[in-house]
């Protein structure tokens, strides 16, 4: 039996640094984010059921976060401001992260590739709706990463927090505004005000 490296490349995840441009008192790693946006995801499609009536699958939205940076073991985290600056990088980047997901997929087992790219690229009609709350959960994680740093006076953070709190509100997204109102004022406390 051959063996497959596509677990142990994932667990290179937590080698990734996020926010590189950034000043950090604690560094983030891929992993610690991907977990965070995982439950995040969870949250706001359980919002999204019980709140609204619908009825999206949260284990999946669940699945699709642990793996929606996957990519950055291979092309590392491209901080936003770059990755964004225009079409051109933009488009480049995402042909980037595609060949990055190629490469990935191609450690699995063939019996497992199928169902790992689906997972991995997220270009599933079934998982369209679902990708939307990972994006606000992603964004929740930025805006946690920001009052965390805040918190410890690390002023570097300001302007970011107040842009990502300006693309969620943008997502005209219900469930980020139950987030928002009782979800997101615990992470401005401490441990004992818990």
């Amino acid at each position: 039996m051959e063996h497959s490296n596509f677990y142990a490349m994932m667990s290179r995840m937590k080698y990734i640094n996020r926010w590189g441009l950034m000043n950090n008192t604690k560094y983030e790693n891929l992993s610690e984010h991907s977990l965070q946006v995982a439950m995040l995801a969870h949250c706001l499609v359980l919002i999204h059921n019980k709140r609204f009536a619908g009825s999206l699958n949260a284990e999946r939205a669940s699945i699709l976060a642990v793996f929606h940076d996957s990519t950055e073991i291979i092309t590392g985290d491209m901080p936003t401001p770059i990755k964004y600056f225009n079409n051109t990088i933009k488009d480049a980047y995402k042909d980037i992260e595609n060949a990055a997901a190629d490469r990935l997929c191609s450690l699995l087992p063939e019996d497992f590739r199928e169902d790992m790219e689906l997972i991995i690229k997220q270009n599933s009609d079934e998982d369209k709706e679902l990708k939307k709350f990972v994006k606000a959960a992603d964004r929740f994680s930025a805006l946690i990463k920001c009052i965390e740093e805040l918190r410890m006076g690390n002023e570097e953070f300001r302007q970011a927090k107040t842009g990502i709190e300006k693309s969620i509100k943008e997502m005209n997204m219900p469930e980020a505004e139950v987030f928002s109102k009782e979800f997101l004022p615990a992470f401005s406390l401490s441990l004992d005000e818990m």
